[in-house]
């Protein structure tokens, strides 16, 4: 990649987990009724035909991680554990009154915070108590996150028998003074012992995440990191730039300088030299930040054009309804956002008094829906168009103007009526997005909202 281009393109960007950004949400204009009638339509449109996705938070740490920008609680008081799966499931039991049919669960994650902070327990009478209120759709995938150092043989197998066969481990770097950084000591050992597990238990794909840009990390770190990665050999990858985005309250990412950080160039090396080792390694680059080997779910779901984007990131499927249970998770209707209150005890709050926890959300407008389609379209299948299926909107000259240059930098290919992502212009996905952001483009932010895009 052409360092000037990096330069020239790498800017504070959204990274498109959804359309509108959190930050354009139309919050005044929202309210809970809204978010029940647009998700029980969607559920009436969608239910029978492809399921719904489910989400659960479960947000407890036992230590804090100083790259991570997620909504958790720090605590070693495992006594939180069943009060908040009461809870979650009190949320789940809300949800379901709305509808007049069982829910057909097609995909569940469950993210963090910390899923295996929970005993096996606890995770079975949590996924028991979702189950009892829904059907299971005929290929559904159930996955989770885990922490490598707290990941149990136990934890694996009794989620495995729930229904689980795709675990992600969150890597991020081997060296030991990249972890110390990011407080996040564990060793290779660790990470091979419970891929070692799951895939002796029958998981079908074990994903691995690692991040470059972090502090203190140089391109030795990352050729190290991918290379014991590459002795594991993971099916999916998720290798992404550290987002650096200190200013968002209770993150964490103070417990190093900016000035440990590496420089754009060496950040940007890393980034190359990580993607170089990973197709030398077999796997195939299937969009921003994912790589997965041919015979996972993922790379066959780019290839058959039938990848999804929402806030779990990409997923092999798609359904119109995504459910997020507990506190600060995202729920997506197609017609609409909705978030969670973040405070835990706000959440209970509700909970006890029969509300959905909801403190804010977006009703999508027709503009709204047809810009949202053509980043999925760009961020999933690297093209889009605009005269079929009614995506066509007046700003269209306008975006194809300011495509121009980056077609002159062979980044897209502008065809009649249509656009082409290059095989150059992919790690640059985020920046084609922006230019169909009209929200963004009419309202530029005074202050930094995003992360950098390269």
């Amino acid at each position: 990649m052409c360092f000037s281009l990096v330069n020239k393109y790498n800017v504070a960007g959204p990274r498109y987990t959804s359309y509108p950004t959190v930050p354009y949400w139309n919050t005044e204009a929202f309210s809970l009724n809204q978010w029940k009638e647009s998700l029980i339509k969607a559920f009436n449109e969608s239910n029978q035909e492809e399921g719904i996705s489910l989400y659960i938070h479960l947000p407890f740490c036992e230590s804090l991680c100083t790259f991570c920008g997620c909504n958790k609680r720090i605590t070693k008081r495992h006594e939180v554990e069943s009060p908040y799966i009461k809870a979650v499931l009190k949320e789940w039991d809300l949800y379901c009154e709305l509808f007049d049919e069982k829910p057909i669960i097609k995909e569940l994650h469950l993210g963090g915070g910390t899923p295996t902070f929970f005993s096996p327990e606890n995770l079975t009478l949590l996924i028991n108590g979702l189950k009892a209120k829904a059907e299971l759709a005929d290929e559904y995938e159930f996955s989770f996150e885990g922490h490598p150092n707290n990941t149990t043989k136990e934890h694996l197998q009794t989620l495995y028998n729930l229904g689980f066969r795709r675990v992600s481990f969150g890597v991020q770097d081997y060296n030991p003074t990249v972890q110390k950084a990011i407080h996040r000591i564990q060793p290779f050992e660790n990470v091979k012992r419970v891929t070692e597990q799951a895939r002796e238990i029958g998981y079908t794909s074990v994903g691995h995440d690692i991040i470059f840009g972090l502090p203190f990390q140089t391109e030795a770190h990352v050729e190290e990191t991918i290379k014991k990665t590459k002795a594991l050999l993971p099916d999916r990858i998720a290798f992404y730039s550290y987002a650096h985005v200190p200013w968002i309250k209770g993150n964490g990412q103070r417990g190093f300088k900016d000035s440990d950080l590496p420089k754009a160039d060496s950040k940007q090396n890393q980034y190359q030299l990580g993607k170089k080792l990973l197709a030398d390694a077999g796997y195939y680059d299937i969009g921003m930040d994912h790589f997965a080997l041919q015979t996972d779910n993922l790379y066959k779901a780019s290839k058959n054009e039938t990848m999804h984007r929402n806030f779990m990131g990409y997923t092999a499927s798609k359904t119109k309804a995504m459910i997020g249970l507990g506190v600060s998770s995202i729920s997506d209707s197609w017609y609409a956002f909705t978030q969670n209150v973040k405070n835990l005890e706000d959440y209970y709050q509700l909970i006890d008094e029969n509300i959905i926890p909801v403190f804010r959300g977006h009703i999508l407008t027709k503009e709204d829906l047809i810009i949202r389609q053509h980043i999925l379209n760009l961020m999933c299948h690297f093209k889009t168009e605009w005269m079929a299926n009614g995506l066509y909107f007046d700003e269209i000259p306008e975006i194809l103007i300011k495509l121009q240059e980056m077609q002159d930098d062979d980044l897209v290919h502008i065809e009649l009526n249509q656009i082409f992502v290059t095989e150059k212009g992919k790690p640059f996905v985020r920046n084609i997005c922006m230019a169909f952001d009209m929200l963004l483009q009419r309202n530029k932010p005074e202050t930094q909202l995003f992360s950098m895009t390269i």
